[in-house]
């Protein structure tokens, strides 16, 4: 969500679309992993959810970190009244980064290991059952990241201004980096 809403306020809402396609097509391999069999894999061997831990922390304090030393650069108004070009992400690196968001996120997989199990029938075919549950999480993650993206790009207007938006990113940065150290010592 952290992402659509930065990305919102960046890029806007449209071009932001590329990273929810990216993001909602790994939330869909995680939910079907999950329910598939890694969460009886990652039972059994819990090194492995501890290395997604480990991993996904890092990356979370690794985001931190970048947004501490990003010195404004989400100002893209300033900038363009400046005369700076405003180079946008492609299409293809906005898909990857939310599709690596997604898949490498610790939380989604043991939420949707606990979650998902548990609705399955197993007297009844499998494949409806997933349909169903894939679609409505896909759903609702689709509106989820809307409404961040849709506020992000309404929160840019207020953060026209570098010194705004280094203060965000510090908070924010600060913040990511405090989750990733939680996550990987929890």
């Amino acid at each position: 969500m952290m992402l659509a809403l930065s990305l919102g306020i960046t890029v806007g809402v449209r071009h932001t679309l590329w990273m929810m396609a990216g993001e909602l097509v790994g939330v869909a391999l995680v939910a079907l992993a999950a329910v598939l069999g890694a969460a009886v894999l990652i039972m059994q061997h819990p090194a492995i959810f501890q290395v997604l831990k480990y991993c996904g922390g890092a990356y979370l304090a690794w985001m931190g970190v970048q947004m501490w030393r990003s010195q404004g650069q989400l100002a893209i108004l300033d900038e363009a009244e400046r005369g700076v070009a405003c180079a946008r992400p492609s299409a293809g690196t906005l898909m990857a980064q939310g599709f690596v968001t997604a898949v490498a996120n610790p939380k989604g997989w043991a939420f949707f290991m606990a979650l998902l199990p548990p609705f399955i029938n197993q007297s009844k075919p499998l494949a409806p059952q997933l349909s169903v549950l894939v679609a409505t999480i896909l759903l609702l993650e689709t509106l989820c990241l809307l409404i961040y993206a849709g506020g992000g790009q309404v929160l840019s207007r207020l953060l026209a201004r570098a010194e705004n938006v280094r203060l965000i990113n510090r908070v924010s940065g600060s913040l990511m980096l405090l989750v990733g150290i939680w996550l990987a010592l929890s």
